[in-house]
């Protein structure tokens, strides 16, 4: 019963290296899906946090200029007692 023609040793490594060369390419791809992710999480985690901050301002019946100028207010302390 014949087997068919044997892949030299040649073709056998271009095979393994057309399959390695596929793994790197949908790696990629799957790396660049994850870093898009992250950039999406790290926006939401953001607007949580303004949430929070703005939240805070309506509690204290406070507005962003006010907060601006107290943290302002804060930097020239720092910059005064350094």
């Amino acid at each position: 019963m014949a087997r068919g023609v044997r892949k030299s040793p040649i073709e056998k490594l271009q095979g393994e290296l057309n399959e390695v060369l596929a793994s790197i390419a949908q790696y990629e791809d799957c790396l660049e899906t994850m870093k898009e992710k992250a950039k999406v999480l790290e926006g939401q985690i953001q607007l949580e946090e303004f949430k929070v901050v703005n939240e805070m301002l309506k509690e204290r019946d406070m507005t962003m200029d006010d907060l601006k100028d107290m943290l302002a207010g804060g930097e020239s302390r720092m910059i005064i007692s350094a």
